[in-house]
């Protein structure tokens, strides 16, 4: 069989199955959802001197981040590739406040 007719068949097989249309159950309007407004923010931002995996080696994101950053700020030596996850979010918390000023 070609391609062309295997895969006219393959698309029309998928056209003909069909899917239940979902029913969403709907909470009664009494019932609080936490992300449609959250009240409690307090663990949403932690010093991060208290992360539990603080002293891991700083993420991929947070290398390139940082990179960007100490390059934008003319400060090479304020990117460290031996910084820990806490250190480098410090770090760049630092860099962006100086960027804003």
């Amino acid at each position: 069989m070609s391609d062309a007719k295997s895969s006219a068949k393959f698309n029309a097989n998928a056209k003909s199955s069909t899917r239940k249309p979902s029913s969403r159950h709907e909470d009664p309007p009494e019932v609080h959802n936490p992300k449609v407004n959250p009240q409690d923010t307090s663990n949403q931002i932690k010093d991060p001197d208290d992360w539990v995996t603080g002293q891991e080696p700083m993420t991929g994101a947070q290398a390139s981040y940082l990179k960007t950053l100490s390059e934008q700020a003319h400060d090479p030596k304020a990117y460290d590739p031996e910084l820990d996850k806490a250190e480098a979010s410090k770090r760049i918390d630092q860099l962006r406040q100086e960027k804003q000023a």
